[in-house]
């Protein structure tokens, strides 16, 4: 599944933005507060409007303070996965049941330095793992391989049947990465600028998801 990140789209046109990759699995919308990271990028109320312009279901990554206290908002307002950093909840579960019977998919997010292994249980709550391959906070950072043992290590539980949930990467992934990424496991690819800088953002959607296909031998 590949999952354009609208944080490196022009902020003036998100719609035709969305538009242009209508062929996508998911969009990828990045909720920074400029406290939990050093950014500042959109909320809640351009979600819904975004939710309103594009049938292309939103995947709400929220780098922000007190997750638990707005992260349910996020799935009342049309949010199909709504992710939240582990780093920052103070009852992860809890928040996990929020977001699902608000009616979205719940997802938890971990930083390059956090570890899995805590984790392990928490995430049978969870439909998704979001792994960052950069520092959370910026788009166009250069992506880190050594967060891939993760990505392994949350493949091999799910092949196992402790787990059951997509295994979602975001940072650096290109035409030159998404294949480190999908021979580790991950099956949900967060792409930015390798999408929206491209000269035809559709034609990079599907560029991406031939070369994640093919390490992935599907």
């Amino acid at each position: 599944m590949i999952a354009p990140s609208i944080l490196s789209a022009d902020f003036a046109r998100l719609a035709d933005a969305a538009d242009s990759v209508s062929r996508a699995d998911w969009l990828h919308v990045d909720v920074m507060d400029a406290h939990f990271v050093p950014n500042l990028t959109i909320g809640l109320p351009v979600v819904k409007s975004l939710h309103a312009a594009t049938d292309v279901p939103l995947d709400c990554h929220l780098m922000i303070d007190d997750p638990d206290r707005w992260a349910p908002g996020y799935a009342e307002a049309g949010a199909a996965n709504v992710t939240f950093h582990v780093e920052a909840a103070a009852d992860p579960v809890q928040t996990a049941r929020a977001i699902r019977k608000a009616g979205a998919l719940a997802g938890l997010s971990v930083k390059p330095g956090t570890p899995l292994e805590p984790y392990l249980e928490v995430l049978r709550e969870f439909d998704t793992l979001l792994v960052m391959t950069v520092e959370p906070g910026f788009g166009g950072q250069e992506f880190r391989a050594e967060v891939l043992p993760k990505v392994r290590l949350a493949r091999e539980h799910v092949r196992a049947g402790h787990l059951r949930l997509f295994v979602e990467v975001d940072g650096g992934i290109s035409a030159d990465t998404i294949e480190q990424a999908a021979e580790a496991g991950a099956d949900v690819f967060v792409a930015g600028s390798a999408v929206f800088g491209a000269d035809d953002p559709a034609a990079a959607v599907e560029a991406l998801r031939r070369r994640a296909r093919t390490a992935m031998n599907v």
